[in-house]
């Protein structure tokens, strides 16, 4: 288990993709199972909380939101027998509050569409579910690579967080 709270360069490639020094790094490895993706969900809900952004507001629920669906996406489509995932959240103040989070599996082969080129609502997936179409929704921005010196992609998403000085802007919730 690792955690990494005030370097900017946690144990992921976020520090070299968003080095600002108001950052802070959660980053974890979970078994690619349903229980492993429920405790990401978790853990990032409690990080967000001990960062300040607390539980109950719109930003809050639209992060877990949003690392919940890439959790469950990594455990149903990237689950190879005997292999973690990794989930990375990271939570910057400059150049504009924002928080990072990244899941990375071991499956190459199975890659997901690219941003803007996700099934409409009424059109049918080979895949099922219509998780990567509510973090497109609710994510500023989101898309995926391949994962750098290892097997596998990368999948991430960026959210908005309420400025520090702006208590009020901390319930505003994005809508779908």
């Amino acid at each position: 288990m690792k955690s990494n709270n005030l370097s900017p360069t946690g144990p992921t490639q976020l520090g070299a993709l968003s080095p600002y020094l108001g950052s802070r790094v959660f980053s974890l490895r979970f078994t690619s199972t349903p229980r492993g993706a429920r405790l990401a969900r978790r853990l990032v809900g409690v990080r967000l909380d001990e960062w300040g952004v607390p539980y109950g507001t719109g930003p809050h629920e639209t992060v877990v939101l949003v690392a919940a669906e890439l959790a469950a996406n990594a455990v149903r489509h990237g689950h190879v027998p005997g292999r973690d995932f990794l989930l990375a959240l990271r939570a910057t103040d400059a150049p504009r509050p924002v928080a990072r989070i990244e899941v990375s599996d071991t499956r190459a082969e199975r890659v997901p569409p690219h941003p803007g080129q996700l099934p409409g609502p009424g059109e049918e997936t080979a895949d099922g579910g219509r998780g990567l179409l509510l973090v497109e929704a609710l994510a500023d921005r989101w898309g995926w690579c391949p994962r750098p010196g290892a097997p596998g992609k990368t999948v991430w998403a960026e959210c908005a967080l309420p400025h520090q000085d702006s208590p009020a802007s901390a319930t505003t919730s994005r809508s779908l």
